[in-house]
């Protein structure tokens, strides 16, 4: 039996991603929480095998909440699902060590198989996804320019694109703003920009808001 948690802000995707588990052989959703302090409450008391992550939960980003699990609570598989675009996300959050990564616009049938793959310690990425990382198509600039940023980049990136200042960025990412700084500017130089306006609009071009 493979024990899943749900860790989501929105009650209704909890109660249809637990029933989707539920009808299925071979899975039990143990429990689900909708903030990162109850996850880690939860995780205090439970073992589960695949937690389902939400990319946008309340509290701490998602990616900052996996870095965390992946070391407080290594032996726990994170597979990250959001309704945030799937080329930028994808292969940020499995460079943060998730197992995988489920966009919201997937099948239904695609939870059951990822959660699966996941407890079994293998990595899940949609073939859609696998399609267009494997074919760069000359229309996909934005997300080519997007393979040169690290975890750490995009997420500085996207708290820029929302209207966060410095200050902001870093309080919300535990770093101090001189680092923030350096951030932008190595952001600017590798989407070969030279101003926030030109910044911002390729944060556009990666969906990122």
């Amino acid at each position: 039996m493979i024990k899943v948690l749900i860790a989501d802000n929105h009650p209704i995707i909890r109660m249809g991603v637990k029933q989707v588990l539920n009808n299925a052989s071979g899975f039990e959703v143990i429990d689900d929480v909708s903030t990162t302090s109850e996850l880690f409450n939860k995780l205090e008391t439970t073992s589960p095998d695949v937690v389902m992550l939400e990319m946008d939960i309340p509290e701490i980003n998602g990616i900052a909440t996996l870095r965390r699990m992946k070391k407080e609570y290594p032996d726990v598989k994170v597979l990250m699902y959001s309704g945030q675009s799937e080329d930028v996300y994808a292969l940020s959050t499995i460079r943060a060590g998730a197992f995988g990564y489920l966009s919201k616009a997937s099948d239904v049938d695609y939870i059951i198989s990822a959660v699966k793959k996941v407890s079994e310690g293998n990595m899940f990425i949609t073939n859609e996804l696998a399609q267009r990382l494997a074919f760069d198509e000359g229309t996909q600039k934005p997300r080519r320019f997007f393979r040169k940023l690290s975890t750490r980049e995009v997420e500085v990136l996207k708290l820029l694109a929302s209207g966060k200042r410095n200050k902001d960025v870093a309080l919300g990412l535990n770093l101090n703003e001189k680092t923030v700084s350096t951030y932008k500017a190595r952001l600017m130089k590798k989407l070969n920009v030279d101003n926030m306006v030109d910044l911002l609009q390729q944060a556009k071009a990666l969906e990122l808001y």
